[in-house]
């Protein structure tokens, strides 16, 4: 019989950079899961992707054991990477703050086609720029 998970717990932590100090010890200490075992396997399965802020979703079963799925970075995140910039634009796409060209838009899209509700490419581009605009991010051709 499949165990059932008890709990789920969705967090964002830098890849390669968990450690059982807040905010995942916060989040995972009252969970009753090994926080040392958790950060060591999070680590080792992020290693080629440091930098990065990843989220990941963490399944808790009632033996305290749990398993873990990495997600795609998140949109902005990526957004933010690509066009060099600190943070999004306060006022939305009245205010642009940087540029990203279609290349990379594509880039981007491709990567989180997997977590997007989008069949091809070109929707999620659609998803991932909508998200750009909002950011103050231009698109160049």
């Amino acid at each position: 019989m499949a165990k059932e998970a008890i709990k789920k717990i969705k967090l964002q932590i830098q890849a390669g950079k968990a450690t059982p100090a807040p905010p995942v010890g916060t989040v995972l200490g009252p969970a009753g899961i090994n926080l040392q075992e958790f950060c060591t396997k999070y680590n080792e399965a992020t290693r080629d992707k440091m930098g990065d802020v990843l989220p990941v979703e963490i399944s808790i079963y009632d033996d305290r054991s749990f398993d873990f799925v990495i997600k795609t970075p998140p949109t902005p995140f990526l957004l933010k990477k690509a066009a060099k910039i600190d943070k999004g634009s306060t006022k939305g796409k009245n205010e642009v703050v940087g540029t990203i060209t279609k290349a990379q838009l594509k880039e981007i899209a491709e990567t989180k086609l997997p977590d997007l509700n989008a069949y091809t490419v070109e929707e999620a581009m659609k998803i991932v720029e909508g998200t750009a605009l909002n950011m103050g991010i231009k698109i160049s051709e």
